[in-house]
């Protein structure tokens, strides 16, 4: 059998024993025993922590791991395919993590069969961590750690030509632009149609004129392209991890691609942060970034650049709150994440008048 095929139950102690014998996790040792359970929050792919038990345990040897697995929900599985998320997640971990500063587990195994999209990720547990709810949001000493891991992720690979080479991450412009004027407006139609009670109106505007400007950001390369998780949210991070012996880590790399780093800032603080929190601090996080981008090395990306991006690119958020929604099956958690995805993201485009920004430049 085609060891991509197997299901998280079907992993056994044999097999788990060769995938950490290979990756170097375990020498001599054998697991001979182990437990799985469900963890995380993943909408399209479904996570597995598997207790292990040897026999001749090595002192280093991993007492956990984490399995991730394509979503066993049809709905999510296709969309998973559909957008290369299970590709650009095996790939991060076998080409980019180590290239970058950012903390991430270590990949015992990453593989994936290009023509099914069967995967295998084996991951470094990083138990025991500090997780915050993507629906309640975090406090600002937590918004400054996860602005120091954005550094940490963009700074690199800032400006690298070597990135538009690794075909998985980059979205060619023209593709990009006819796959989203394409999708977006049927998407738009069954979201207004699905939240329009529960959407304020004036988001609801906004919304509707995502295409057209969303058509125009993808052409802009007024700012400094590096390497985007672009889905940089509460969900995907975990603080304290191992104790306490790192700040955070980041998950869930599905959705990795190229462009500007204020992108991932943006969607972050309107996220995680309540819209008056956020109002409040988001400036000094902000500038807390940029410092940590030219502590990194970055240069010729003056405080005014930066800001201005961060301004632009709150339309990030809202298109991610709009597609997610559509794109993955209806739960009672999904609906008030996606709503308060937008809600946030709406909010912090019009006190920064994105949408008059961009609109703007294109007349200019």
């Amino acid at each position: 059998m085609n060891s991509l095929t197997l299901g998280p139950l079907q992993i056994d102690p044999d097999w788990m024993t060769g995938a950490l014998r290979r990756a170097g996790a375990i020498r001599e040792s054998r697991v001979a025993d182990m437990t799985c359970k469900p963890v995380g929050n993943g909408l399209v792919g479904d996570s597995y922590r598997y207790d292990l038990s040897y026999e001749g345990a090595e002192p280093d040897a991993p007492a956990s791991v984490i399995g991730k697995f394509p979503a066993a929900d049809p709905d999510s599985r296709r969309a998973g395919s559909a957008h290369l998320l299970y590709l650009r997640e095996v790939s991060f971990y076998r080409e980019l993590a180590h290239t970058l500063a950012i903390n991430t587990p270590r990949a015992f195994v990453a593989e994936i069969d290009l023509e099914t999209d069967d995967f295998i990720l084996i991951l470094e547990d990083l138990a025991p961590f500090r997780q915050v709810d993507q629906l309640a949001g975090c406090s600002v000493e937590d918004a400054g750690i996860v602005m120091m891991e954005a550094a940490a992720l963009h700074a690199p690979r800032w400006g690298d030509p070597a990135l538009q080479s690794l075909d998985w991450l980059v979205a060619r412009p023209a593709r990009a632009s006819a796959t989203l004027n394409e999708t977006l407006p049927p998407i738009i139609r069954l979201f207004k149609d699905r939240y329009r009670d529960a959407l304020e109106p004036e988001f609801l505007t906004l919304v509707e004129k995502l295409p057209e400007v969303l058509a125009h950001s993808r052409e802009d390369r007024s700012s400094p392209r590096t390497v985007q998780h672009a889905d940089f949210r509460l969900d995907n991070v975990l603080f304290d991890i191992k104790g306490g012996a790192r700040p955070m880590a980041t998950l869930d790399w599905q959705t990795l691609s190229v462009g500007p780093g204020a992108m991932d800032v943006a969607y972050f603080l309107s996220a995680g942060l309540d819209p008056s929190e956020r109002r409040r601090h988001e400036a000094d996080l902000v500038r807390f970034y940029h410092a940590e981008l030219t502590r990194r090395g970055v240069r010729n990306y003056d405080w005014d650049h930066c800001w201005h991006d961060y301004r632009r690119q709150t339309l990030h958020g809202i298109l991610m709150g709009v597609f997610s929604a559509l794109s993955v099956r209806r739960t009672e958690r999904g609906d008030a994440l996606f709503l308060k995805m937008t809600r946030g993201a709406c909010e912090q485009a019009l006190d920064h008048l994105s949408f008059d920004l961009w609109q703007s430049e294109r007349r200019n």
